[in-house]
């Protein structure tokens, strides 16, 4: 039996459409983010199945997934 896919840290960040039409997102979302990705480096650390490859992998999908929604957003908003 498969499990649902993990949702992504991305997808919780707030995002809004600025004057010029352009996805934006706060600051301290953006703050946020960074702290998220802090903090799963430090937990990775320990685990000796993880790299920093795997690592950046992981903040690859969640560039994706933050990029995927703020196509989606300025489309909709167009």
């Amino acid at each position: 039996m498969s499990r649902p896919p993990l949702p992504h840290a991305a997808d919780r960040l707030p995002i809004v459409t600025a004057s010029n039409g352009q996805p934006y997102i706060a600051c301290d979302a953006v703050l946020a983010l960074l702290r998220a990705v802090a903090e799963s480096c430090r937990n990775l650390a320990d685990d000796p199945d993880c790299t920093l490859r795997g690592a950046g992998e992981a903040i690859d999908i969640e560039a994706d997934a933050l990029e995927a929604r703020a196509i989606a957003h300025t489309t909709e908003a167009a």
